[in-house]
């Protein structure tokens, strides 16, 4: 990148970039033409320096998606250096923003959901609705990603979020080791996730071990949360070998007896 336009998005300095425009106008399409690119908005998004990072966006739009060498977002950056403004003016210009994947395909919903930010990813649901689909390169949703991290406060407000749109179902959808959210809430000893999850997640999933909630729990030996047993039981969770079919989809299909 030319280095007046990074020391102007460094500095937040908007004058400095319509001077180096008028000097060249086509500054800011060679840096578009770049697949994987250091923009000056990845500069503003570190630097703080949202009004400018609004000027660049405004320009030229498609720089916005545009990942860096290390695999960022202008809008993932803006997240980690906590410049809310610049997140929200992103939103503001296109919310499918929220969908940008960067490296290990996380993202913006994916990285606020490890975090203790739940007001703003309140404000991510609802700018872009389908972002609650997007999984990471591990298969793992928001949810998965919220409960791995102990973000309770996150996993409460995408629950709410799931509860409110009926998409409830995407709390049975499986990480790369067939994993749900229950699995994931179990292995960790999270009690307060698991009493919530029992009420909207099928308790009887299993992962690609063939493992159910249950078998995770009983695996845990001495470091069983008893607690976490009862709600278990109440919710009538089994062990796979306790289930009336153990018979896969693949099972099903060869034999004709399947039927959606």
């Amino acid at each position: 990148m030319d280095e007046q336009l990074r020391m102007a998005a460094k500095n937040g300095d908007v004058d400095a970039l319509y001077v180096k425009l008028a000097q060249d106008p086509y500054l800011l399409d060679r840096i578009d033409h770049l697949p994987i690119v250091d923009t000056p908005l990845h500069v503003a998004a570190i630097a703080g320096k949202h009004h400018f990072a609004m000027e660049v966006v405004n320009l030229k739009p498609s720089l916005a998606w545009k990942l860096n060498h290390v695999g960022l977002s202008p809008m993932h950056l803006a997240l980690q250096h906590k410049c809310t403004k610049m997140v929200r003016g992103l939103i503001t210009i296109n919310s499918q923003l929220i969908r940008v994947k960067a490296k290990g395909m996380i993202t913006p919903l994916h990285y606020l959901a490890q975090t203790e930010d739940p007001d703003l990813l309140a404000e991510l649901l609802s700018a872009c609705p389908s972002s609650i689909e997007d999984t990471t390169i591990h298969c793992e949703t928001a949810a998965h990603v919220a409960i791995k991290n102990c973000s309770i406060r996150c996993f409460k407000v995408l629950l709410g979020w799931l509860r409110r749109v009926n998409k409830e179902d995407i709390l049975n959808w499986k990480d790369e080791d067939g994993n749900t959210a229950l699995h994931i809430a179990i292995s960790t000893n999270q009690t307060e996730v698991v009493k919530l999850l029992v009420k909207h997640a099928n308790v009887n999933v299993k992962n690609f071990n063939d493992l159910t909630a249950m078998d995770i729990f009983h695996l845990q030996g001495s470091l069983q949360n008893t607690e976490i047993g009862k709600i278990l039981h109440k919710a009538k969770a089994k062990k796979a070998s306790d289930l009336t079919s153990n018979m896969t989809l693949g099972d099903l299909l060869e034999q004709g007896t399947y039927s959606d």
